[in-house]
C-alpha cells in the first residue's frame, strides 16, 4: 500500500495537479445543472460499461439532446454510425432510463449517503453497475465512491494492494473500494481524487 500512496503523493507534486484540480471543479459544478444534464452524464457512463472512455465522450458531445429526444431506432443508428460497439443494447438501456430523466436530480440529492444513491442506480437503472453508478456519481459531484475499473485494477495489483480478481461481484467490488479509502486517507485524497491520479498512472489522461 506505502508504494500506491507515494506513486498518488508525487504526482500531486507535479505538473498533473493542475488537470486534476480542473476536472474536480467541472464534476463540483455538475451539481448546479439541472436533471437533463444529468440524464446526459448518466447516458454517458452507461456508453463508457465495456467501451472506452474517449469513446463515450465523443458520442456524448455528437448525441447531445438527442439523449433525451431520439427514438431508440434512431439512436441505435446513431450510436452504431459513431462506432459504438454495442449500439442496440446502449440506446435500448437509454431508452428506458428516460423514465428517471425529469426527477433524477431531485432523485439523486434525496439519498442521505452517496453508497445509497449508487445503489438506487444499480437498482433501477439497467445498463449500470455498481462501476458505472460510482463513475457517474463522481462526474456530478460526489467524491466518496470509487470507480473500479480494469486500469484501478491494474494500479492496484502492481503496487501490491490487490490480487487480480477472477470476477468482479459487488463483493470484491467492495472489498477493493474498502482499500482505495484507506490509501485515500493515507494520502490525504478523496476517492474522486485518487481516482484521477490512478488513472493519469495508467493511462497518462485525465478524463472524467
Amino acid at each position: 500500500m506505502r508504494k500506491a500512496i507515494k506513486r498518488v503523493q508525487e504526482l500531486r507534486c507535479g505538473s498533473v495537479n493542475k488537470l486534476v484540480e480542473q476536472r474536480k471543479r467541472e464534476f463540483k459544478g455538475m451539481r448546479k445543472k439541472d436533471s437533463s444534464e444529468l440524464f446526459k452524464e448518466l447516458c454517458f457512463c452507461i456508453l463508457t460499461a465495456n467501451y472506452t472512455a474517449e469513446g463515450g465522450l465523443l458520442i456524448q458531445k455528437e448525441v447531445g439532446d438527442g439523449f433525451l429526444t431520439l427514438s431508440e431506432k434512431q439512436l441505435a443508428v446513431r450510436l452504431k454510425k459513431l462506432g459504438h460497439r454495442f449500439p442496440n443494447t446502449r440506446a435500448k438501456y437509454i431508452a428506458e432510463a428516460r423514465k428517471h430523466a425529469a426527477g433524477l436530480k431531485k432523485k439523486l440529492s434525496s439519498f442521505s449517503s452517496s453508497t445509497d444513491a449508487r445503489s438506487w442506480l444499480v437498482k433501477n437503472v439497467k445498463g449500470l453497475g455498481m462501476k458505472e453508478a460510482s463513475h457517474l456519481l463522481r462526474n456530478i459531484g460526489h467524491d466518496d465512491v470509487a470507480i473500479v475499473d480494469f486500469h484501478i485494477v491494474d494500479f492496484l495489483v502492481d503496487c501490491g494492494v490487490v490480487e487480480r480478481p477472477k470476477t468482479m461481484t459487488p463483493r470484491r467490488y467492495a472489498e477493493i473500494e474498502e482499500k482505495l479509502k484507506r490509501i485515500g486517507k493515507c494520502a490525504g485524497m478523496s476517492m474522486a481524487e485518487l481516482d484521477l491520479y490512478m488513472w493519469y498512472c495508467e493511462t497518462g489522461k485525465v478524463l472524467k
